[in-house]
């Protein structure tokens, strides 16, 4: 999810990649498995009583050709904390505005009657390695245009907001990888998501979206835990915290301190047929192994 160009996930690759394994639970998805054996201890865990300043900041960053635009402070109701939870949406306004949104070098994005809302842990909570999870739900998935996502990004990314002289590596070199929790494209229809580690090609912009992408069924209309965690140099990828899918070796490839984000996109310009679209999450929390 971060500046790149978005490889759609062709129909064919979800029915392959969406077979099942040979061991399954009910949701689809494997009993996790862990060589580290230390308890994990809770180190950090929002759930969203209110919007909390010190775990989040607003970020407008154009990416990816997006067609929505990226407001502040839950502009026309595209951030919403009630209830204990947070929505994050993207609104129909029915006209075209303009948008104040940038991309990495300046440009500013063209107006856009679509306007959603993008969160980053950036600067505020961040941690090397671990296990990360969030518990979420998108409603009515599968409707064109439809890119809802939680994900990791390395902690010196050079993207804006830049705060700290640190911040000087380019997507997706070490310091600046991705890691993708939850990602679903409406290309492949409803109730399904992507993960991966993105597998860097060594160069600015160079990242292999296909390489280590798994492709998970779920009903994404329902309540799930969407995690990852560390096992050795394995990342494992975790389905209301069974295992679904482990990138042996990948691990070691993310050891920068990592911070949290949470949008939702308009891939393209197909009009929405409702007026809103809505992520819906319960919480979002880091664990560590204790020592």
């Amino acid at each position: 999810m971060s500046a790149r160009l978005f490889v759609p996930v062709l129909s064919m690759l979800l029915l392959a990649a969406c077979a099942p394994s040979e061991r399954e639970t009910s949701n689809g998805a494997t009993p996790a498995t862990t060589t580290a054996g230390a308890p994990w201890e809770t180190d950090f865990v929002d759930d969203f009583d209110r919007f909390d300043s010190d775990h989040w900041q607003d970020q407008t960053l154009w990416v990816n050709d997006e067609h929505q635009c990226y407001v502040r402070d839950g502009l026309h109701n595209t951030r919403e904390v009630s209830n204990g939870t947070l929505k994050l949406r993207v609104v129909d306004l029915g006209a075209p505005v303009e948008c104040a949104s940038r991309d990495k070098i300046g440009t500013v994005h063209p107006p856009t009657p679509y306007v959603a809302a993008r969160i980053i842990s950036k600067n505020r909570r961040e941690f090397v390695q671990g296990r990360w999870t969030a518990r979420l739900r998108v409603e009515a998935s599968g409707q064109s245009g439809m890119f809802p996502a939680w994900w990791l990004l390395g902690a010196r990314n050079n993207e804006p907001p830049v705060d700290e002289a640190d911040e000087d590596v380019c997507w997706p070199l070490t310091g600046s990888g991705e890691i993708d929790v939850f990602e679903h494209h409406s290309d492949g229809g409803p109730d399904h998501y992507a993960v991966r580690g993105m597998k860097s090609t060594g160069e600015c912009g160079g990242g292999d979206w296909q390489q280590l992408m798994h492709v998970q069924e779920a009903t994404l209309a329902e309540w799930h835990e969407y995690g990852v965690e560390w096992d050795g140099s394995d990342l494992v990828f975790l389905l209301d915290g069974a295992e679904i899918y482990r990138s042996a070796g990948q691990g070691d490839q993310f050891p920068e301190p990592l911070f949290a984000i949470l949008n939702f996109a308009k891939i393209n310009a197909s009009p929405m047929t409702t007026p809103t679209w809505t992520m819906e999450v319960d919480w979002v929390k880091h664990e560590r192994r204790v020592p």
